[in-house]
């Protein structure tokens, strides 16, 4: 949520700056701003609306510099105006900052820092960030005795310290101060931030993917750590000022993956690009000559996994989708009772956490903060942890005792594609590397490994009827209302065709348990109700059938994903988009393609910009 970048270096660092943020846009786009110092004074421009706002504005301004800082804004506290838009600036216009995260505490610090001689202009909980350094930074009355000639850039170390262990909540955040011109300080907890180390240049940002055009060499800041960047070089610390080791890492993905090669939108790209980005999750793990499923991932902890008695799943939004998924696969393949829970309920109950559990958490970057806290609390009741994640390096991953990367690449649209049939495979192969040493034989596990090396080209064929997808989005994107039926692995597909309708396309849409329709939806049936049945051949079509029955007597448009060769269900369809057969557990990986080509076609039919969504921002880092 929210996207920072900070460049110290040789080069200019408006242009930098501007380059990074377009390409954070994805993780907030209500505000941004710069923040650029000259050697001598700090030069500001702030703005609300997209960036190409704020780049309008620097083109008619006059910034130069090769030190500053930047910030795209998810509002959280305080409107999306030019007012609360970052870099805030302490009450003397000398201390410039950039914050992620929510200072939980702000209101409090807020009324001493007035009653101190502060003042505020914006609305926001991150101005108490700046003010707070200021008083740290300016009251002299902090440097008694010897402190009285320390130099500025030690005072400004220790202002910077002494205010991050003030704050309550998280924070990613970088700071410029005008008296110290030479020094970038950033630091983080609870929200992501990397430190790019290039040829006598460094980059702050929130994500890789400003770094990476500049440089593959990047050192992820962990839970309480700071860094104080200068021109000689950087230093990595606790906030208590212990010495951290940091470990420069290679970023795992190239320049070219995180551009459109071509296409309108990102969410396309990554639509489209799914049998390429399958094939990577499955590659070194899905051993067909030997019939085999390598995780090195878990492997140190198999043992613990195969004696597990229960099996946890939390995440939020699309990754929940494929937690239920697992659920059933996990139940099915491996005999294992399995619960899903909302990230965000598990972490404020009273979860009955046994011995023998196994925490699985699922999130596309790794940072999602209900997440992370429904983590924590798993492990601190005796949980086996088991991370799911895309984003190397991210917090959940380095939290748990082991994981599984999904290798789909880096995904820039707001709403998840790939990365969801990323989840879908590891969901699967887990249960299949788990159900192997449980029960399950050598000859039916083959079964699965076969059919599920052949999905990527299945996707391939699915992605094939795009254009006839999009006749039918034609059709009924005007329709406000829709609803999604689906039973057994086709349940959580609907509700993830449902969510992405909702997400990109502004339509309500509902989806549901396809027997649940009786129970009081079936009253929403008209001629002028859209109703999408995921409705593949398994062992549960005929009940599906005869939902959409119900659905034809009482006038409803059907649109049904069925299997390629299913004649009989076109009787009931007004439209079918087909997918390739495969076994049942394997089928979500294949219903989701059209129902995601569906949501993208409609949405850019009602002219809506769906890499960035009303309201919406990539990684949810914030309550």
């Amino acid at each position: 949520m929210c996207g920072i970048v900070a460049y110290l270096g040789d080069k200019q660092a408006e242009d930098i700056l501007i380059e990074g943020l377009k390409r954070l846009e994805y993780r907030g786009y209500d505000s941004s701003g710069v923040a650029i110092s000259d050697g001598k004074k700090l030069q500001v421009v702030r703005s609300s609306g997209r960036i190409s706002v704020l780049e309008k504005l620097l083109d008619d301004s006059s910034i130069s510099g090769t030190i500053g800082i930047a910030h795209t804004r998810w509002a959280t506290h305080g409107a999306a105006t030019t007012r609360n838009a970052h870099p805030h600036m302490d009450h003397t216009g000398k201390i410039a900052i950039v914050h992620n995260g929510i200072v939980e505490n702000y209101s409090t610090l807020k009324k001493w820092l007035i009653n101190n001689g502060s003042t505020f202009s914006s609305e926001t909980d991150s101005e108490v960030i700046a003010n707070l350094i200021s008083h740290f930074f300016y009251d002299q009355s902090q440097y008694d005795g010897c402190e009285v000639d320390m130099s500025l850039d030690k005072r400004l170390i220790k202002a910077v310290r002494m205010t991050l262990r003030e704050l309550d909540g998280t924070f990613g955040v970088t700071v410029l101060c005008e008296d110290v011109p030479g020094m970038l300080i950033a630091a983080r907890r609870g929200s992501p931030l990397a430190l790019g180390i290039g040829d006598g240049e460094y980059i702050v940002a929130s994500d890789a993917a400003a770094i990476v055009k500049h440089t593959t060499q990047a050192i992820y800041l962990g839970d309480n750590e700071m860094a104080v960047i200068t021109r000689d070089g950087y230093q990595t610390s606790t906030i208590e000022d212990e010495p951290v080791a940091s470990k420069i890492e290679q970023i795992e993905y190239s320049l070219e993956e995180i551009e459109l090669a071509g296409f309108e939108h990102f969410m396309a790209k990554e639509i489209f690009e799914q049998p390429e980005t399958l094939a990577a999750c499955l590659s070194g793990r899905l051993d067909v000559k030997n019939g085999q499923i390598n995780l090195g991932g878990i492997a140190d902890l198999s043992r613990k996994l195969v004696r597990a008695h229960k099996v946890n799943i939390t995440a939020c939004g699309t990754a929940w989708h494929s937690g239920l998924v697992g659920e059933y696969i996990f139940e099915e393949l491996c005999q294992l009772p399995t619960d899903v829970d909302y990230a965000s309920e598990f972490r404020y109950r009273n979860p009955i956490i046994e011995e023998g559990t196994v925490h699985i958490v699922i999130s596309q970057s790794g940072e999602t903060i209900d997440t992370l806290a429904a983590l924590t609390g798993a492990r601190q009741r005796g949980a086996l942890s088991l991370g799911i994640v895309n984003s190397v390096g991210s917090t959940i991953a380095r939290n748990t005792d082991c994981g599984i990367y999904l290798h789909v690449g880096p995904e820039i649209g707001v709403a998840s594609t790939k990365a969801f049939t990323g989840q879908l495979a590891v969901l699967t192969m887990m249960a299949l590397y788990i159900a192997r040493r449980r029960h399950m034989s050598q000859s039916r596990l083959e079964a699965y490994i076969n059919a599920m090396a052949k999905i990527p080209e299945q996707i391939r064929t699915i992605l094939g009827q795009s254009d006839f997808i999009k006749e039918t989005a034609q059709q009924y994107c005007d329709r406000e209302n829709w609803l999604f039926l689906g039973r057994g692995y086709q349940f959580p597909v609907a509700l993830e065709g449902a969510l992405k309708l909702k997400e990109i396309s502004y339509i309500h849409a509902e989806g549901l348990p396809a027997a649940e329709m009786k129970h009081g939806p079936i009253a929403l049936i008209t001629p002028e109700m859209p109703v999408v049945f995921v409705a593949p051949r398994c062992g549960q079509y005929e009940k599906v059938v005869g939902n959409m029955e119900e659905v034809k007597a009482r006038g409803g448009k059907i649109i049904a994903v069925a299997t390629e060769g299913d004649d009989e269900i076109r009787k009931y369809a007004d439209h079918v988009f087909t997918v390739p057969d495969t076994l049942d557990e394997l089928q979500p990986m294949l219903t989701v393609v059209p129902l995601q080509l569906l949501a993208y076609h409609a949405a850019v039919i009602r002219g809506h910009d769906v890499d960035k969504p009303r309201n919406l921002a990539k990684s949810v880092t914030v309550e």
